[in-house]
Formats: C-alpha cells, structure tokens, sequence
C-alpha cells in the first residue's frame, strides 16, 4: 500500500510541475511529403545537370529561399520522363539540359512575394533588375502570388555544351546586368542565350525581336527541342517550359525541396 501511494504521489508531483502535459511528448509534425508520382530527376534521367539556385545564395533576392533545404530537382515523373526523351535528342548533338529550378513549393512564391513588397532591399537590382522598379515587380508580371512551378510540372532550364567547362551561379558577389554580352554578366556554361536566367527584362521574353544571330537560334533550339516532347513556353522567359497536360493542374503543393519528400517513390 505505502508503495501504491508514492507512486500516486510522484506522478501527481509531476503533473503539478506541469511537464507531462497532453503536448509535453507529441511528436513533432511531420514535413509534407510529395504524392507518389513526384520523383527526383537524378532517379529519371542523372546526365541532366542541375544549377538550383534558390538553394543557394545566388539568385535576384541573394539568399537561399524558404522551402529549398537541398539542391534538387523534383517533378511529376511524366515531366522528368519528358526531360529524358530531350536530352536522349540533345546527348548525341553534344549538347545537354541544364535545370536551374523544377518543382518550387509555396512557401518559396510565398517567400518572393514578401521579398517584393520590401522596396528597402535592392542588393541584387544591378544584376536582376536594372531597369525596372521594384514596386513594378507585381504590376509587371515578374513575381505573382502563385506559380506554376508548385504544381509540379514547370522547370527552368537551359542548354550547355558536353564538353564545355563546367559553370554554376558561382559566389554571390555583384555580377554585371543580366542582359550584358555573355562574358560581361555572370559565368554560366549555358550556350549564350541573350540573358541570364532570372532576368527581369523585356530582352528576356523568348521572341524578343532584338535578339537575333546565334541566340535567337539558341533559343529557338532549345523551345523547338522541349516543344517536340510536350513542353510550352512562357513567352516571357527563355528558359520557362510546362509540360502539358499537367498532372496537378489545379494544385499549388508546399512539401519542401528536399531527399525525403520523394524517398521511397
């Protein structure tokens, strides 16, 4: 009986204290994992190369952004089997796809919609936006509230050489305007397209009729490849392809970029 009751007693000692409350034990939620048909390109096709640069600091807002813990790309596997089919074309053309951004969850458009509604911070306008002005960002089409890249089947990318030297983002150091000649702005292995990635520019729109010679060529290259295997084109961006017909065409995920949301699939 005597040790009935010590047992009573510590456990309402410590129920006193507070520290077995209903919550005191739960286990943390879990991060959202994707649906099954979500897949890391590497397991599809690994000769694509990937540049993911929000998950670094080099990109317009020049830090890593919310939701990439890991430079990966993610997509529906029908979008990652339709990248293969392209670069199974480009391979033997001595050429490769590049992808700089695949899946993007919400929390990251999130994320650019907070970045642009701060007009105080500017580090990366020389680089990314020269010649618009911030509070244009919305109004112009360069940041929404929500982007196609959440649904799963939209990717950024672009074209390199085989055998070029291998080239990212490299250091977030200032870089000059996206839209200057190819050896004046930031060092990428992509075949010259007219303007970086991410440039925040009417000389970024596809048919831009400024843009002529071998990069309107390497654009046309590059639209007309992915067009024979499904994708479309933004026509305001150069390197923005959906494939078509989307697997989730009505649904913005959130689970972050990241091994674990797509293992086991």
């Amino acid at each position: 009986m005597k040790k009935r009751t010590a047992l009573l007693f510590t456990a309402g000692a410590v129920l006193t204290a507070g520290s077995l409350s209903p919550l005191a034990h739960a286990a943390p939620t879990p991060a959202p994992k994707a649906p099954k048909d979500f897949v890391a390109l590497h397991t599809v096709d690994p000769s694509i190369i990937q540049d993911m640069r929000y998950a670094t600091k080099v990109n317009f807002i020049g830090r890593r952004i919310d939701g990439y813990q890991q430079p990966l790309c993610i997509l529906t596997k029908p979008t990652a089997e339709a990248l293969h089919r392209a670069q199974e074309k480009l391979l033997p053309q001595g050429y490769s796809l590049k992808v700089y951004d695949c899946y993007r969850p919400q929390r990251a458009v999130d994320n650019f919609a907070r970045w642009a509604k701060d007009l105080d911070d500017n580090r990366m306008k020389e680089e990314f936006y020269p010649r618009v002005a911030k509070d244009r960002l919305f109004a112009d089409g360069y940041i929404a509230e929500k982007s196609g890249h959440s649904r799963g089947s939209t990717v950024d990318l672009t074209i390199v050489k085989v055998n070029s030297p291998a080239a990212t983002g490299g250091s977030v150091r200032p870089a000059g305007p996206c839209y200057a000649p190819q050896g004046a702005r930031r060092p990428d292995d992509s075949v010259d397209m007219g303007t970086g990635f991410d440039c925040f520019d009417t000389l970024a729109h596809t048919d831009d009729p400024r843009i002529v010679g071998a990069q309107r060529a390497n654009r046309q290259f590059l639209k007309g490849t992915l067009a024979a295997e499904g994708f479309v084109n933004l026509p305001e961006e150069w390197w923005h392809f959906t494939y078509k017909p989307e697997t989730y065409p009505d649904t913005y995920f959130d689970f972050p970029v990241a091994y674990r949301s797509v293992s086991g699939h």
